[in-house]
C-alpha cells in the first residue's frame, strides 16, 4: 500500500476537501510529505498500538502531529481524550471548519452525527435515541441470531466447497453479519441486500486507493437516497420507516440519508474487524474459546470477554476530528482557537493510568473506568449497544457450532492492515 493511499484511508474525510482539484480529480501529492510521525496512532504491532505512542503517551499525552501546513494536536492520554471528547463547547465537529461555510466541497458534506455540532447534533440525535434503546433494540434479537446462524453455515459451506478444506472468515462471517443487521435496522428490502452488502464492503477496501473510495461512497449514498425517497413513498419497520412516520417534514432527506449513511459507517466495518480480530485471539489463545463454549450460560461469559475485547482491540483507532472553537488549554498545554485535535483512542485505552498491565488481554480484569472504544461524550457511538448486541451473538453461536475451529494459517503470517483509521484484518482463513 502507497503512503498517499494509506493516509486517505485514514484521515479522508478530514483532508479530501483541502486538496487541490485536478483535472476533475483529487491532487494527492501533499500526502506524500507527510513525515512518519504523522502516521504514528495508525500504526500498530499485531494488535497492539507500536511502544513509540505508548512512550509519547505516558511522557506527552498532548503532543503536536508533524502535518506540514496546519496544526494538529495528538490527545492520547486517557483522562486528557475524554477532556476533549466530553466538551463539545470548546470543541467543535461541524464538517464546514473544513472547508467554510458554502467553501469548495461544501456540498460533499457526509452528513451524520459525526460532523456536526449542537443544536443540529442535539436535535438529530434526539430523533434517533428512541430507536437505539435496548427496549427498541430488543426486537432485533432474534434476527440477530438468525442473521449469524445463516452466516455460519455459509461459512461451513465455503470450508467443505474448498479444495483445502478453509474458508476465509472475514469474506463469509464476519463483514456479511453486520452488514445484514444494518439492513433490518434501517429497512432495506430483502431483495436488495446483497447489493447492499458489496457496496458497503467496498466503500472500506483501503487497497482500492482513495479513488476507489470516494467512489463507493459515492455509491452508497446514492443508494441511500434512492431508499429514502421509496421510505418517504411507503414507510416501512425499519429506522428510516419510523423516522418518517413519526418526524414527517421535521427532517430532510439528506438528514435522513446522512443518518443511514453514520449509521453504516459506524456499524459495518467496526463490528466486522472485532469480529474478525476477536475470532483471531480466540483462537490463538484457546483458554478464551474454551471459556466460553464450555460455560453453562455462555452469554454472561461472553459479556466481559466482549467489553475486554472493545477495551483491548479499539479498533477504531482515532476519534473524528476536533477543531478547537477558541485558545483553549487540554491536560495543561494551551491550544490555539482553529487548531485540529486528533484523539488516539486505542493509545487512551492503553493508558496505565487506568490500572495494571493494560497492554494485556484480560476479560477477568476487575471493572475500572469506562473504555473510549465507542468515543465519549454527545458523538459516542450511539449503536453501541448493538454492537454489543451483535458480538455477544456471535461468539458463543460461532465457538458451539464449530467446537474445533482452527486458524488455517501460521498466526504470524495474518496480514493487518498497515495504516488504517479501523484497525484489522482483511482476511482471516480458517478450518472448521
Amino acid at each position: 500500500m502507497s503512503v498517499r493511499s494509506a493516509i486517505a484511508s485514514w484521515l479522508t474525510r478530514l483532508y479530501f476537501t483541502r486538496l487541490r482539484k485536478k483535472g476533475g480529480s483529487l491532487d494527492l501529492s501533499i500526502l506524500s510529505k507527510l513525515p512518519d510521525g504523522a502516521l504514528l496512532p495508525l500504526r500498530r504491532e499485531g494488535v497492539d498500538p507500536v511502544p513509540e505512542i505508548g512512550a509519547l503517551r505516558d511522557r506527552e499525552p498532548v503532543s503536536r502531529l508533524p502535518i506540514p501546513g496546519m496544526t494538529v494536536w495528538l490527545v492520547s492520554g486517557y483522562d486528557e481524550a475524554k477532556e476533549v471528547l466530553g466538551d463539545a463547547k470548546a470543541f467543535s465537529n461541524d464538517f464546514r471548519h473544513l472547508v467554510g461555510v458554502g467553501g469548495a466541497g461544501a456540498d460533499q458534506n457526509p452528513g451524520g452525527l459525526g460532523f456536526c455540532d449542537p443544536p443540529d447534533h442535539t436535535r438529530l440525535r434526539r430523533l434517533l435515541t428512541p430507536e437505539f434503546t435496548m427496549r427498541r433494540l430488543s426486537r432485533l434479537t432474534p434476527r440477530i441470531h438468525a442473521i449469524v446462524e445463516e452466516q455460519l453455515t455459509h461459512l461451513e459451506k465455503a470450508a467443505r466447497e474448498s479444495p483445502d478444506g478453509t474458508a476465509d472468515l472475514v469474506e463469509h462471517f464476519a463483514m456479511p453479519v453486520p452488514a445484514l443487521v444494518i439492513c433490518e435496522l434501517l429497512g432495506v428490502p430483502y431483495e436488495e441486500r446483497d447489493a447492499f452488502q458489496q457496496f458497503s464492503v467496498a466503500r472500506f477496501d483501503v487497497l482500492g486507493g482513495a479513488g476507489a473510495s470516494f467512489g463507493a461512497v459515492s455509491q452508497s449514498l446514492d443508494y441511500l437516497r434512492g431508499v429514502v425517497a421509496e421510505q418517504r413513498r411507503h414507510p416501512g419497520e425499519g429506522l428510516l420507516g419510523m423516522l418518517v412516520r413519526e418526524h414527517g417534514e421535521n427532517i430532510t432527506d439528506e438528514e435522513l440519508t446522512g443518518l443511514a449513511d453514520g449509521v453504516l459507517t459506524g456499524g459495518l466495518e467496526t463490528t466486522a474487524s472485532m469480529l474478525a480480530l476477536g475470532t483471531m485471539i480466540m483462537l490463538k489463545d484457546r483458554e478464551h474459546f474454551d471459556a466460553i463454549r464450555d460455560a453453562q450460560d455462555p452469554a454472561a461469559v461472553a459479556a466481559p470477554f466482549v467489553d475486554e475485547l472493545l477495551r483491548h482491540l479499539t479498533v477504531v483507532q482515532t476519534a473524528f476530528p476536533r477543531f478547537a472553537r477558541e485558545d483553549t488549554v487540554i491536560g495543561g498545554v494551551p491550544v490555539s482557537g482553529g487548531d485540529i485535535v486528533i484523539v488516539s483512542l486505542s493509545a487512551a485505552d492503553r493508558d496505565p493510568r487506568l490500572g495494571a498491565d493494560m497492554d494485556a488481554f484480560l476479560p477477568s480484569r476487575p471493572p475500572t473506568a469506562s473504555h473510549l472504544a465507542f468515543g465519549y461524550g454527545i458523538h459516542r457511538c450511539i449503536g453501541a449497544e448493538l454492537g454489543k448486541m451483535e458480538l455477544r451473538a456471535a461468539f458463543p453461536q460461532l465457538v458451539r457450532r464449530f467446537p474445533e475451529l482452527q486458524l488455517a494459517v501460521d498466526p504470524a503470517a495474518l496480514e493487518f492492515r498497515k495504516l488504517s483509521i479501523v484497525y484489522g484484518v482483511d482476511t482471516l482463513p480458517v478450518k472448521i
